[in-house]
């Protein structure tokens, strides 16, 4: 059986490096990449935290998720950058439009990172992963890893070696060498929590994993011990595969810049986050039975509440009238500072059964189409309700939540 030739192609400092290539194409002298510089959210609304992070300000020991505050003590010249997504996915369309000259089978596994399958390519392997990368430094103007093994696993392994800019290998016969002597928190799916279980009983690297004993390792960790057993030993098949998971769920949240504390602040939060979940479950095609909605208290205690529908929806009237009637039983009167709306159990929007009392709801839907479109081709902004106008709360809001399978070599963007 010929062997397979994976490439997980892995931007590097993705947000970072996109920022300071697309400043330097509008005109910019200064290159992010090399100040100590952040992409970091807004310290004022609770998003103070680092994203992205280049090289000289990982030196201070700058860290990924650490917030704000934190890394402009230990580099007070730091230089901050507000993130804006947007852009993001336009650099990952990119990427995946060049590298898509390469092969015909090509899976996002995240925003910045993707898998080829280069089995049948009409190169020498090595050649062609110098060829994409230079493509993508020179056209694009940012760099990335690429990291080439037999499977995903050991693709993705290699692309995590020495950064930025670099080519490596992970094959069957290099695993003892290159992977083994590594800290077993360091392989694919071993957390923080399974690392301090796995060092209390002397499994300190990579190689002390694969050398255990499958049996036990199940016996102590069950399915999860085999599974890390045989990414320690190299062994992962899943295909790479032009489609996605199935979509289970598909949400927003948000934490507003100040305690919500009542109903109507409430109410609009939920609206602002019932127009943005609504665009996108509108975009994928797809109708929700289920609609749930949490919200946690200014004392970080979480509450959920869900409903199951009759009808499957995907109007951003029905979506928010549903939240709001979840909100009242739910909300005891104690301040919020984050909410979120998830839509479950979703299914085509090509077809749905509706009742005589389902008429105005198909109006609703082509006026949410004309909207989206608008907003599509003049942006965001371009369409708002005038109930957040000197409100203080975005009309669209609401970071990404989407659920995928686990455990697998999979992701959605």
């Amino acid at each position: 059986m010929e062997q397979r030739i994976i490439f997980h192609i892995d931007a590097n400092s993705a947000f970072l490096s996109w920022e300071a290539a697309y400043r330097i194409q509008h005109g910019e002298k200064i290159d992010l990449r090399e100040i100590p510089s952040v992409v970091g959210g807004d310290e004022k609304k609770r998003h103070g935290i680092v994203l992205a992070k280049s090289i000289p300000a990982k030196k201070y020991g700058i860290k990924t998720g650490e917030s704000l505050y934190s890394a402009r003590n230990k580099c007070p010249s730091l230089t901050v950058v507000p993130a804006r997504h947007g852009l993001y996915i336009k650099c990952s369309n990119a990427m995946v439009g060049l590298l898509k000259k390469y092969s015909p089978l090509i899976q996002r596994y995240s925003i910045d990172e993707v898998f080829l399958d280069y089995t049948y390519g009409n190169k020498n392997y090595m050649a062609a992963a110098n060829e994409m990368k230079e493509r993508i430094k020179k056209e694009l103007g940012f760099t990335v890893n690429i990291g080439i093994g037999p499977n995903k696993l050991l693709a993705k392994m290699a692309s995590d070696f020495k950064k930025p800019d670099m080519i490596h290998t992970l094959f069957y016969h290099e695993i003892e060498k290159k992977m083994w002597p590594l800290p077993v928190e360091d392989l694919f799916m071993v957390g923080y929590r399974t690392k301090s279980k796995l060092n209390s009983r002397g499994i300190l690297t990579i190689g002390d994993l694969a050398r255990q004993d499958k049996k036990y390792l199940c016996s102590w960790l069950k399915k999860y011990g085999l599974l890390i057993w045989n990414y320690a030993n190299g062994i992962e098949d899943s295909q790479v595969r032009n489609d996605s998971l199935p979509l289970k769920s598909i949400g927003n949240s948000t934490t507003t810049p100040f305690d919500v504390e009542t109903k109507k602040e409430a109410y609009l939060v939920l609206l602002s986050l019932s127009e943005t979940v609504s665009m996108r479950i509108r975009e994928v095609e797809k109708c929700a039975r289920v609609v749930t909605i949490s919200i946690r208290n200014n004392e970080f205690y979480s509450f959920s509440h869900q409903r199951k529908l009759n009808t499957p929806i995907d109007s951003t009237n029905c979506i928010y009238e549903t939240s709001k009637e979840l909100f009242d039983e739910l909300w005891k009167g104690e301040p919020i500072r984050r909410f979120s709306i998830e839509l479950s159990q979703l299914c085509s929007n090509d077809f749905c059964q509706l009742s005589i009392f389902d008429l105005v709801y198909e109006k609703e839907r082509k006026l949410d189409r004309t909207i989206d479109k608008i907003r599509n081709k003049y942006g965001c902004d371009s369409v708002v309700r005038s109930c957040f106008l000197y409100s203080g709360i975005k009309p669209l809001t609401g970071g990404v939540i989407m659920e995928e399978e686990y455990p697998t070599m999979s992701s959605l963007l």
